[in-house]
């Protein structure tokens, strides 16, 4: 792409495009990114400008290499299938396209070539939480006559006590008893729509952040990574507070000794076959033994799960969640990096992919 149709092009029109643009200098300084390309490695334009490109995303040898020789015999060309990392260790596959342009400098534009796998990823899970869902709905009907039982119970225990005080406890069971049952409820639903509000997403991390906190999990850390900048959202906080809990209390349990919980957005971000605006990111991050190969491919099916105490209900119900809110999770796990990443639409789709 010549540099002068560069310059004639408006400014806003690289902002929204959905390919990744790049300048680099002649010593392949990173100069420019467009948002498409702040998305697709994880950076920020202002924190890396000036940097050395290929070193900031692991980049081989062989590509500064052909940099530096495309800048001097200032010939274009595309390298396909190129392995590179993001910012937070992502590996991505890409193909990129490289043109010398006449001031000396580099435009790169990058497509990312995994995309169709990570869909087809995406359409696996979702056919997985459809049966789990269906499953799920059967097991809800199950439960919900013993905690009638449970709350008729305490309810009865209670009239019975003769030291007020200790109405304390049987008002626990009944308060427990009725969350359960409302969570089933909300599972059951005709249409399982969330009970919609304007919600602070990180008022949301907090409160599973201080729940977690006060199970007291011995030696664990709880890091924090916020984007103070992320606008409210219309979801279920109740709903969104039980799949995060249930993702945070995983990895505790598992014998993770630091956990972050990072907020993001993403530009122009596809889920499934539906392509939004604007999308939430939040990632769960742990250093604990990670999840076994054999089990990565079922872990969101209910009744699965790596521990011998568990119950294999928590990922599957947090994708149940996230699903009623046209979200998603994902996972990447080996030990001591395992990461959920729960996707959720801050704006309506804008068009079908």
């Amino acid at each position: 792409m010549p540099d002068d149709l560069l310059q004639a092009w408006p400014g806003q029109l690289l902002e929204t495009l959905n390919t990744a643009v790049i300048l680099l200098d002649d010593a392949l300084r990173l100069t420019y990114l467009n948002p498409a390309a702040e998305n697709l490695f994880e950076i920020s334009r202002r924190q890396v400008s000036g940097q050395y490109w290929p070193g900031m995303l692991q980049a081989e040898k062989s590509l500064g290499d052909r940099l530096r020789g495309a800048l001097h015999a200032q010939e274009p060309f595309t390298e396909r299938e190129l392995e590179l990392h993001t910012a937070y260790g992502r590996h991505i596959t890409v193909d990129c396209t490289v043109t010398p342009l006449s001031n000396g400098d580099l435009l790169l534009e990058i497509v990312r070539v995994d995309r169709h796998l990570r869909i087809a990823h995406e359409e696996h899970l979702l056919t997985q939480q459809r049966a789990a869902r269906d499953l799920m709905r059967g097991m809800a009907h199950e439960i919900k006559n013993p905690l009638g039982g449970l709350r008729g119970a305490a309810q009865l225990l209670e009239s019975e006590l003769e030291q007020p005080e200790l109405t304390e406890y049987t008002q626990v069971i009944i308060g427990e008893a009725d969350r359960l049952r409302n969570l089933v409820d909300r599972m059951l639903g005709p249409n399982n729509v969330p009970d919609n509000r304007t919600v602070n997403i990180h008022q949301v991390i907090e409160h599973v952040r201080s729940l977690v906190d006060a199970e007291a999990h011995p030696g664990l850390e709880l890091k924090r990574e916020y984007d103070p900048s992320i606008p409210e959202l219309q979801a279920d906080a109740e709903l969104l507070v039980q799949a995060l809990l249930n993702l945070v209390r995983n990895a505790a349990q598992a014998g993770a000794r630091c956990i972050t919980l990072r907020s993001r957005t993403q530009r122009q971000f596809t889920i499934g076959h539906t392509r939004y605006k604007l999308v939430i990111r939040l990632d769960v991050i742990d250093d604990g033994p990670g999840i076994a190969p054999d089990m990565q491919n079922k872990i969101f099916y209910p009744m699965v799960s790596g521990r011998p105490d568990g119950t294999g209900l928590g990922l599957s119900i947090a994708q149940s969640l996230i699903n009623q809110h046209n979200g998603i999770i994902e996972f990447t796990s080996e030990p001591g990096n395992t990461r959920f990443t729960v996707l959720l639409p801050l704006e309506v789709a804008n068009d079908t992919s």
